[in-house]
């Protein structure tokens, strides 16, 4: 099928927006710990019930050694640490300026495959990554009257229109991510990617049940469970993340370049916004619009 990597990288976006919207909600509910393990809980038994469908097994029994080891690797720094990261964005500054940041995920994508696949950045990829920077800043900075060193004048300063804590957050999410990527890529080859995206998964909950049992947090997982309103929002976010969405992206890289499939899948931050104004009813102004559509410019060109 023509342009399959990249028709499976769109609806990557589609499902990831669906997902940072109901786990942003479910996170400030729970915890976004909480929402961590029980997303992947849920996704491990999902991919269980499909697989035995698709491939008449329930575990990814027939995966080489190799495929294990770069795909398990992979579901440690994507799911365990970029993801930790990115569901404390979400509480901290929330989905849509979270997503916007993790458009960062291509140029980190670059950067990482050209020590692990050898890739070169072309002149044309430094210009997009400063527009997409641009865009970010554009967002993330304003201008503020303050005084300085007792000064009564007052004199403009830039500062960070969101907290800088939830911005290095994202910025961490987006690392987790792109480095997840290239070595999901390189683990996967031509298995098939739900058994691959069953393999991070299981490492991922390998990976947050080690870090709550060390924080002695499961209390706040049960508590998470017994969350009815919560639990929808995370059966939602389960379907459409670590299943779909996850899947989709192995799915695109698999029959894409990384880079391609990097790019379409950060148009989040602009599919976020609609849903962000019905929704949330949050107060979306042009210079946040502008920034949006200025940081996805800026990844496009960044893979011309």
């Amino acid at each position: 099928m023509a342009y399959f990597g990249e028709i499976a990288s769109l609806l990557t976006a589609i499902f990831w927006t669906v997902t940072s919207m109901a786990f942003e909600s479910a996170g400030k509910k729970v915890g976004s710990l909480s929402v961590n393990l029980i997303r992947l809980v849920i996704a491990f038994f999902i991919y269980c019930l499909y697989t035995q469908v698709t491939r008449g097994m329930y575990f990814p029994f027939d995966a080489s050694f190799e495929a294990w080891m770069w795909l398990s690797l992979s579901g440690l720094i994507g799911f365990v640490i970029g993801d930790l990261f990115l569901f404390q964005a979400f509480v901290v500054v929330g989905a849509r300026i979270s997503m916007l940041i993790m458009a960062m995920t291509p140029p980190f994508t670059a950067f990482i495959s050209y020590f692990i696949l050898g890739e070169v950045l072309s002149p044309m990829n430094w210009f997009g990554m400063i527009v997409t920077l641009t865009g970010i800043s554009i967002v993330i900075l304003k201008r503020e009257n303050k005084e300085l060193n007792g000064d009564k004048k007052l004199r403009k300063r830039l500062t960070s229109a969101y907290s800088v804590p939830g911005i290095l957050l994202a910025l961490g999410g987006a690392l987790g991510q792109a480095v997840g990527l290239v070595l999901s890529k390189k683990g996967m080859g031509d298995y098939n990617a739900f058994a691959a995206s069953q393999i991070r998964v299981l490492t991922g909950i390998v990976g947050f049940a080690v870090l709550l049992f060390f924080m002695k947090r499961y209390g706040r997982v049960v508590s998470a469970v017994k969350n009815k309103s919560a639990m929808k929002r995370i059966t939602l976010g389960s379907v459409f993340g670590p299943f779909l969405g996850v899947s989709f992206s192995l799915l695109a890289i698999q029959h894409t370049k990384a880079g391609i499939a990097a790019t379409i899948m950060a148009i989040v931050p602009v599919l976020i916004i609609p849903p962000a104004i019905l929704i949330f009813k949050e107060k979306v102004n042009w210079k946040e619009v502008v920034g949006a559509i200025v940081t996805v410019g800026g990844v496009a060109i960044f893979f011309l």
